[in-house]
Order: C-alpha cells, then structure tokens, then sequence
C-alpha cells in the first residue's frame, strides 16, 4: 500500500500546482467627472483610445520643431534609459516563466583518488583496506518545483504587470521628453520674438536720442531731454542683455533633451507667427486610456498585487520533483554498459514551521506596498485632471490676453504718434514722449509674451491628455 500511497500524494500536488494563493486584481474605479469645465470656444473631441498617440507635434506646423523632436526621440538618453529598462523587464518576465519548466543539468565528475584504510570501519567482520581507483560518473538531472501555492504563477503575473508598466513608462518617457522640447522650444521663440521687439525699440530709442540731441544742439531742446531718452535707451539695452541669457539658457535645455553636448549646438534667430492648433479635449475618461502615467500607475497596481500571492506563498510547503538517470564506472571503456546505468527518482518537500513571524511580515509588507499603488494611482488621476483643467482654463484665458494685447499694441501706438506730433508742435513735454515710448514697448513685449506662453500652454495641454490623435489635433 506504500507506493499508490506515494503516488497518490504526488498527484494531489500536481494537481494542487497553479492554484494561486493571493488575491486576484480587480482595477480600482476611479472617481472621475463626466465632463470638463468648458467655455468658448472649446468642445468636447471624440478621439479614438486605441489609436496611435503619434508625431503630435505635427499638428503644429512647425518644421524646425519636427526635426528637434525627430533628433531627441533617435539621441535622447532619457529616452535610451527608459528602453533599457524595458528590456531589463521583459528578460525578468522570460527569467520568471522559465518556472513553468523542469531545469535540466548534465553532471560530470572524473576523479581517481585513495580511500584510507584508517577510515571508521562500516563492518566489524570486515577490516578496511586502502584502494586507489577511477570514477566517471555522468548523469543527467532533472528539477521542477510544483507550482503548489501559485508561487510561480503570482510571479510571473507580477513581472508582466511590471513590463507593461516599464513599457507605459517609456511612453510617458517620450511624451515628457517631446512636450519638454517643446515647450523650451517655444520659450525660445518667444525671447526671439520679445529681442525682435528690443531690436525694433531700441533703433526707435537711438533716432529719437539723435533727434532730441539735435534740438538740444540747436538750443530748443533741454539737456534733461538728452538724459531722459538716453536713459530710456540704456534701460532697454539691459533687457537686451537679460534675455539674451535666458535665450541662451533654453538653447542649451534643447542641446541636451536632443542628445547634443551644447557648446556644440546652436539655434539661429527664429521668426514665426504662433498660432496654437485646436485641441479636442475629449472626456475626463479618456485620461485613463491616453495618460502612459495612468497607464503606469495601474499596472504597478497589478505588480504589487501580484506580490501579496507570492508572499502569502510561503505558507506552503515548497515541493520539487528531481528525478535523475545516467552512467557511473571504474573505466571509460565500459561507462556506458548495462551494468553502469544509474537513475534516481526523488520528491522533496519543505515546510517552514517557525520563522519568527518572517513571513506575515512579508505578506504586510506587501498589502502596504499595494496600499501605497494604490494611493499612488489615485494621486496620478487627480493630478492628471489637474493638468488638464488648468490647461483649458489658461488656453481660453491666454486666447483672450493675446487678442486684448494686440489691441493694446495699437492704442500705445496711437498714442506714440500723438505724443511726438505734439512734442513737435510745442504742446507737450518731452516726457509724454517717453512715457508713451515706454508704454508702445511694455505693450509689444506683453503681446509677444502672450503668443508664446499660449504656444507653451497648448503643448502643456496636449500633453495633459496624453499626446495626439493619430499624429493630429483636428
């Protein structure tokens, strides 16, 4: 009765293999709105979730930018850690699959030695003598731990959420990168814009200084004149100096995001017209299919729940099977011969009985690290929203200032040439001259500020949705 005994067992634990101890993943709801706040004159978009998030910065029409954008996705070493770290995930779910599968060993151990006829005698009716021989044993061994508890199981669940979360990561990754870029790009394209209007004020400033510098030479004009326009001038040349730093700063952010050491890298002046794309800003829901962060979140959801099965695990016993067979000889000539052959068939089992309360502090340990993904997800949601809302809230605000500004330029404009023409005629100080010169160029650099940060906040935003639709925004 031994053996089907024996048998029997084996069966009930191979039988018992793959049944999972743990929780099973269930994605937590998330509490989202049904729409945005939303004014005029945005509209809710329908975009399609399982589209490719694409080139978004296309829909931009900026070329310069696509050709940053395509060199930082080829050269950025941000971009080239994240994928690294991909790899590193998906070879750790090949390394836990292989669980799934006996391991075999081919064993090898050719030696001649002595044994001592001073050893402890195995028979008392049999003296020991000494005996020099040869022995080439060869087998081939086999190993398999039944999947008892599901550790395995819970293992490679666990490092296939955690692929797919380095693989969300590197999306996310790429959009940060790629919105990063744009966002120095535009600022650059905004201090371009802001020393085009310096440039144009300051050639401005210096015929006004000369003109001024005439009348005093003539003796109709006062030397306080002089100085007022001549201080005008410097304080201009100043800002001048200020932003060109700045300029230099956000050249040298875009040398590194597209892989370029900067002293190395250069950006000419940049000249455009900045018109931000419509962006359809979809439903909250959305965020949880576009966002790679979201995405990110979740999955270590599912790693970390992964885990509390493969700690609550080691409850059980651990169970493996390791059969063996091969040749053992005296000679190499008669290793393999009938009489050499060897085989071993073996079933261990272990079972902690005591450790001290090691392992439910590993099983705690585990349900607090799912605790804490799961405030982490939650975090990730709200900030998300966060991100969008203010996005919307300051493209429509920026859309506004951008079009009070351009009427503003105008105004201090008319105001300019009425100021001169009366200078001229005698009427007025020439202070009303440089109060309306300081207006025209506060006003200027205020409309060119606004363009740029508009530009800034539409990446922003597509980025808070997670990217564009099939490469495009419309």
């Amino acid at each position: 009765m031994k053996t089907p005994s024996r048998l029997t067992l084996l069966v009930a634990a191979l039988a018992l293999g793959g049944c999972a101890v743990g929780p099973d993943y269930k994605r937590p709801a998330a509490d989202l709105p049904v729409t945005w706040t939303l004014e005029q004159p945005w509209r809710t978009g329908a975009p399609a979730d399982a589209a490719d998030k694409g080139d978004w910065w296309k829909a931009f029409g900026d070329a310069q930018l696509d050709d940053l954008e395509r060199k930082a996705m080829g050269d950025s070493p941000t971009l080239a850690i994240a994928a690294a770290r991909l790899a590193q995930a998906r070879a750790t779910v090949t390394a836990q699959s292989a669980g799934l599968f006996p391991s075999l060993s081919l064993q090898s151990r050719d030696q001649r030695f002595r044994i001592s006829a001073n050893r402890p005698l195995a028979n008392y009716a049999v003296p020991n003598q000494t005996t020099v021989q040869n022995d080439f044993p060869l087998s081939l061994g086999a190993s398999y731990e039944v999947d008892l508890a599901g550790r395995v199981s819970r293992s490679i669940e666990g490092a296939k959420a955690s692929a797919e979360q380095s693989a969300a990561d590197l999306a996310n990754t790429r959009l940060v990168v790629s919105a990063e870029l744009a966002s120095d790009w535009y600022s650059l394209v905004t201090l371009d814009a802001s020393l085009d209007v310096l440039d144009h004020s300051i050639a401005l400033q210096r015929r006004a200084l000369d003109f001024v510098n005439q009348r005093h030479d003539l003796g109709a004009g006062t030397g306080l004149e002089v100085a007022q326009q001549q201080a005008l001038l410097d304080n201009t040349l100043t800002q001048v100096d200020v932003q060109k730093r700045q300029r230099a700063q956000f050249e040298h952010a875009i040398a590194t995001l597209v892989g370029t050491p900067a002293p190395a890298f250069s950006l000419p002046p940049v000249r455009r017209d900045l018109q931000p794309p419509p962006i359809p800003v979809g439903v909250p829901s959305d965020l949880l299919q576009r966002r790679p962060d979201v995405a990110s979140a979740e999955r270590a959801m599912a790693a970390a729940n992964a885990q509390i099965g493969v700690a609550t695990a080691a409850f059980y016993p651990g169970i493996f099977l390791q059969p063996s067979i091969g040749d053992e000889s005296n000679a190499l000539s008669s290793l393999f011969n009938a009489p050499s052959l060897i085989w071993s068939v073996g079933v261990s089992a272990t079972q902690t009985l005591f450790d001290a309360g090691r392992t439910r502090a590993n099983v705690d340990f585990a349900k607090a690290g799912y605790d804490v993904s799961v405030a982490t997800y939650r975090r990730t949601v709200l900030a998300a929203m966060q991100e969008v809302e203010d996005g919307i809230t300051g493209v429509a605000s920026l859309d506004r200032a951008t079009r009070q500004a351009k009427v503003a330029v105008a105004s201090a404009q008319r105001v300019l040439d009425m100021s001169n023409a009366r200078y001229e005629g005698g009427v007025a100080t020439y202070l009303d001259v440089i109060t309306a010169q300081q207006s025209l160029l506060s006003a200027q650099l205020q409309a060119a500020q606004l363009a740029g940060q508009r530009q800034i906040v539409a990446t922003a935003l597509v980025k808070a949705l997670g990217g564009g639709w099939d490469g495009k925004l419309d």
